[in-house]
């Protein structure tokens, strides 16, 4: 008979191409695991794994099988969320989010979050979008908050709140001066992105046009990739160049009396955060409470410091 356990195996070991890496996801050792995948083979009939010396490579059949067990699986993690989560916001919740949000959401909403659902467990994984999704679908997490839209024909989504893009300069920079600026006020050659993978990267990049520009290293984009906002914002202090900061990080981020956020003219370039999760998953009260509880201490909450804050005018969304 096949089991849970069989899968949850062989998907590990389709994850990592490696009985000793999986073995270890697994807790378990590396020659139990190898049991259970060929005791499993034995039910399919069907060789799964190809063995070779350092390393291991899934047949079609095994690639099949492991993809399907993933569905398995999550629809396993889903039927016990159904049958232990009755009250709303109760026992453990996974939930991923971005990193240009986690610094800046979370500490305003936890507190709130765990006075009204104090049988709440709240895990929070934090890294970029493509990996969230993917931990997502493989049911490891419960739901992401990030820039939407999400892909995924499976996923239902939550908007929350609109982000607008505020421009950060030196405070010594000729812009500095100005109420608002334009797209054609941003020096491409000046832009201080995020390292590749972060969403907030492609947004910023798609707003000012700039792929074009990437074609050649003279006229890219400042190369100084970062791995987060706050070293984006140093940079910015320090005269190295300009970003695009979501306002959602303003307070945070922009306290350097070294730095001036600007607001663009209308249409505002943002994003649009909400909440994803899975179709299947029992816990839609629980992602409406959630989102609920986000939306009342973010939304329409969001302040750029008193010296630059402007009016705000429609936002488009990239």
């Amino acid at each position: 008979m096949i089991t849970l356990r069989q899968l949850r195996y062989l998907t590990s070991l389709a994850r990592h191409r490696h009985f000793g890496r999986a073995a270890a996801d697994c807790a378990v050792t590396q020659p139990a695991l190898s049991m259970q995948v060929r005791e499993l083979e034995r039910e399919i009939g069907a060789e799964l794994v190809e063995r070779r010396p350092g390393e291991i490579a899934l047949t079609d059949t095994g690639l099949d099988v492991a993809q399907r067990a993933e569905q398995i699986l999550t629809a396993t993690r889903d039927l016990v969320d159904f049958a232990r989560h009755r009250d709303v916001l109760s026992g453990r919740l996974a939930l991923g989010i971005i990193p240009t949000l986690a610094p800046y959401i979370l500490p305003r909403v936890l507190p709130h979050l765990q006075a009204k659902y104090p049988q709440l467990r709240l895990e929070v994984r934090e890294t970029q979008t493509k990996l969230l999704l993917d931990e997502l679908t493989r049911g490891e997490l419960d739901a992401v908050m990030l820039a939407l839209p999400a892909d995924g024909a499976d996923m239902e989504t939550l908007a929350l709140f609109d982000d607008a893009f505020l421009l950060a300069v030196p405070a010594a920079d000729v812009l500095s001066a100005r109420s608002r600026v334009g797209v054609e006020d941003v020096d491409q050659h000046r832009l201080i992105l995020l390292e590749e993978g972060h969403c907030l990267r492609d947004q910023a990049l798609a707003f000012c046009a700039a792929p074009k520009l990437a074609a050649s290293s003279r006229d890219a984009p400042a190369g100084l990739g970062a791995t987060s906002l706050a070293t984006v914002m140093q940079m910015v202090a320090n005269g190295y160049g300009v970003t695009l900061l979501p306002e959602v990080a303003a307070d945070a981020e922009g306290r350097d009396k070294r730095v001036k956020l600007l607001r663009f003219s209308a249409p505002e370039p943002g994003r649009n955060i909400g909440l994803a999760w899975r179709r299947t998953s029992p816990r839609r009260r629980d992602f409406e409470a959630l989102g609920q509880v986000i939306i009342d201490m973010i939304g329409g909450k969001m302040q750029v410091r008193p010296s630059t804050r402007t009016a705000s005018g429609n936002r488009s969304r990239t």
